[in-house]
């Protein structure tokens, strides 16, 4: 997971924020910048991965467009939630939340942001001294994975008699061959940006 997150950073093009009011470069994420790595993607002919969530009647939610998907830093949910009323929803506030993943934290405008602490930080790398968020953004075309010829799926178990001291413990893990593989480079981009505040988490 982490050789293929890093491999899609080093290789895919990269857009500096600049819509943010921190004064950094990058500045930290403001709603212009989702927008315009949307354009980009858009323009690039990336598909999206989601259609879109109808918006409902419950109160306080709104509809969702259909989307991209960007990886982001955990440190970063403060200065998404400062985005709301200017672009950015909540995935508590999706009109409905069957479609959204687990580790989604909500969207602004043709972006749904998943969030993640394996997500690359580049510390102390700013032109004012702060942490750089690698910000992924993926269309479905982008990456995908193969499966090999000859590496069968195993399932390995070994009960406690076999795997533990004292017969506590056992052992259970799935064993198949495959490979990742970046298949349309265009389909990518890194939106870098700072932190609103570059307090220390």
């Amino acid at each position: 997971m982490l050789i293929l997150r890093d491999y899609i950073v080093s290789a895919a093009s990269q857009i500096n924020a600049g819509a943010g009011t921190n004064g950094d470069n990058p500045t930290n994420l403001g709603v212009a910048d989702f927008s315009l790595v949307a354009t980009t993607l858009d323009t690039n002919n990336a598909f999206k991965f989601e259609s879109g969530i109808e918006g409902s009647l419950k109160f306080g939610t709104g509809p969702v467009r259909s989307a991209y998907f960007m990886l982001s830093s955990t440190e970063l949910q403060s200065d998404f939630d400062s985005l709301t009323g200017q672009g950015f929803l909540n995935q508590w506030n999706y009109g409905s939340n069957l479609s959204a993943l687990q580790t989604e934290y909500g969207s602004v405008f043709n972006i749904r942001i998943l969030t993640s602490s394996e997500a690359p930080v580049a510390r102390q790398t700013s032109a004012l001294g702060n942490d750089v968020y690698y910000n992924t953004v993926v269309g479905r075309q982008a990456i995908t994975h193969i499966n090999q010829n000859g590496g069968t799926m195993s399932l390995i178990y070994r009960d406690p008699y076999y795997s533990g001291m004292l017969a506590q413990n056992a052992t259970l893990a799935v064993k198949f061959w495959q490979a990742q593989a970046l298949t349309q480079d265009t389909a990518i981009r890194n939106l870098l940006s700072t932190r609103k505040s570059a307090a220390v988490i």
